[in-house]
């Protein structure tokens, strides 16, 4: 399976445009969140369709600066999989969205304990014998994905007690600009692309269930 991570959109189709080859050749497309900028359904919707016209397959979470409107229009799609999973080509995709409480008081954000309900939730129905990915907007605490300018780390605990506890083959992340990068924790690939409106995407080779590459692009 070929897989292409797009995460901080930010509402950039001109960076979608530019990589409209890659998304085509793509098994799936996933959206890590902040697919608009502070936007509603229109905005998204606009996105949507953008990738859509050359992906085959695409499942989503919102970010931090994406409203409700978001949330509902992506359920309305079916491509929307905050607190759930989904199986696509025997592997299981976990998602969750939003963000830790920043102090910029934007319109999707959660706490720990909501973290670790949505990812309890979505695993009430996960087949042990699938390997998994999670795809989480907020990046796990303590890897070179979650580090500020200021080198704070501002991850989520529960994220990363997640990936310990259940060892997914790789989780896309996002949220933090500056953090572009892969890290490891344990046997488990964390890839934070950086935001594509900045001209970075993720792409991940999976065969016989395992990670056979994994690396960040510069459009």
């Amino acid at each position: 399976m070929n897989i292409i991570g797009l995460a901080d959109i930010h509402g950039n189709l001109s960076q979608i445009d530019e990589i409209s080859d890659q998304l085509s050749k793509a098994d799936l497309v996933l959206l890590i969140g902040d697919i608009t900028n502070f936007g509603r359904a229109d905005d998204v919707k606009e996105v949507i369709e953008k990738v859509r016209k050359k992906a085959s397959g695409i499942v989503a979470v919102s970010g931090n600066c994406d409203f409700p409107e978001v949330d509902d229009y992506l359920n309305s799609e079916n491509l929307n999989f905050h607190g759930n999973s989904r199986i696509v080509d025997g592997i299981c995709f976990v998602g969750v969205g939003g963000s830790l409480v920043t102090p910029f008081k934007t319109p999707n954000e959660i706490s720990e304990d909501d973290f670790k309900s949505h990812l309890d939730e979505a695993m009430s129905g996960f087949p042990v014998e699938n390997p998994l990915i999670l795809v989480s907007h907020q990046p796990p605490f303590q890897t070179s994905c979650d580090v500020l300018s200021s080198g704070d780390h501002v991850g989520s605990k529960s994220v990363r007690h997640f990936i310990e506890d259940y060892k997914p083959l790789a989780c896309f992340t996002g949220h933090i600009h500056e953090s572009r990068s892969i890290d490891k924790i344990g046997m488990t690939y964390v890839i934070n692309p950086g935001p594509l409106w900045q001209g970075h995407y993720a792409v991940a080779e999976i065969n016989n269930g395992t990670i056979e590459s994994a690396d960040i692009v510069k459009i």
